[in-house]
């Protein structure tokens, strides 16, 4: 049975290149393309709506949205609008944010898994529209709010939510609430395997198993026949997120000295030539254990590694010099 793969986006390429990379994973037989909303660099829906408008069957996710600044009711509007585009193929992912970034633009991650849970609840029983909904919550105040269709039908929306979770806390949530979880990337295959066991303890909790609960992994993959280029276009990305995202640094399995050593270089927001200093200390096996980098073969073999760990389809996020080469290396893989 050929592998369902997902093809993520950021802002590494023009959203115009986006759109023919999500076309190309399409016509090769890739399931899903996600956009990031990443940093304050690109905001994820527009480009979601580009890549609906653009394709006819893949699924499109948000990778991921977070659940501060954006009011529930906004949300379910927005993506009730994206399944009004493409019918059926958007996927909700939503995650609880980073600091420094959060708290530089005044935002107080207070207690994430209360907000998490309520931001879920209210925009999926929105999106039911089943009604007015009234949610009274620490944090979702809702006072008999619907999606107000007045030229349309009032049908439900199928847009799953999944929630980007990477402490096990927040995991442990998913299994319960989440119809599915986006694992993050720049971890290490074993990262996976204490995932799991949260997700279980969650859904079991509820009366689900683990299969109930979808679980694609946001991967890095850089292929390139030159397996150093593979590596180098992978390094700076590892680097990055290793200095200026402390959820991450904590999962990605990698060493606290090398961790302080990037810090002291690297922090939010960087300029360019800061992540490059910073990349200069992370050596070649750290790429290669918390990405998917070198050429066709080893890439694969990577991916094959999250996979085994529990991951149920990889979301390749492309940053070798040869995107097309990328899509193709995963087209009908059957691993």
């Amino acid at each position: 049975m050929t592998q369902p793969v997902g093809l993520y986006l950021q802002d590494a390429h023009s959203i115009e290149e986006a759109i023919g990379f999500a076309q190309a994973a399409e016509a090769k037989g890739f399931e899903s393309v996600w956009q990031a909303d990443s940093r304050l660099v690109r905001e994820c829906c527009v480009p979601m709506a580009a890549f609906a408008a653009k394709t006819s069957s893949v699924k499109i996710g948000s990778g991921v949205i977070d659940c501060w600044t954006r009011n529930p009711a906004r949300i379910a509007s927005t993506f009730s609008t994206l399944d009004d585009l493409a019918p059926g193929r958007i996927i909700l992912g939503i995650g609880a944010w980073w600091d420094p970034l959060a708290s530089k633009v005044g935002v107080d991650r207070k207690r994430p898994l209360r907000v998490m849970r309520e931001v879920v609840e209210s925009v999926r029983a929105l999106l039911l529209c089943d009604g007015p909904v009234t949610y009274q919550g620490d944090y979702v105040q809702l006072d008999g709010v619907e999606l107000d269709y007045i030229h349309q039908e009032r049908v439900a929306k199928d847009v799953p939510i999944y929630i980007g979770a990477t402490g096990m806390k927040m995991m442990e949530l998913t299994g319960k609430i989440g119809d599915g979880v986006v694992l993050n990337y720049m971890v290490e295959p074993a990262y996976n395997l204490r995932a799991m066991e949260a997700l279980e303890k969650g859904a079991r909790s509820v009366g689900k198993d683990l299969d109930d609960i979808d679980r694609p992994q946001l991967i890095v993959c850089s292929v390139d026949e030159d397996r150093q280029a593979a590596l180098d276009a992978a390094r700076l990305l590892l680097t990055q997120y290793l200095g200026q995202q402390p959820h991450i640094m904590a999962a990605s399995g990698v060493s606290e000295e090398l961790l302080n050593e990037i810090h002291q270089v690297l922090s939010w927001p960087a300029t360019n030539e800061e992540v490059k200093a910073a990349s200069k200390l992370v050596p070649d096996d750290v790429v290669q254990r918390c990405t998917a980098s070198g050429t066709p073969e080893e890439a694969k073999a990577k991916v094959k590694e999250y996979l085994d760990a529990g991951c149920t389809s990889p979301i390749l996020y492309p940053l070798g010099p040869d995107v097309q080469l990328m899509i193709d290396s995963f087209s009908d893989w059957k691993p």
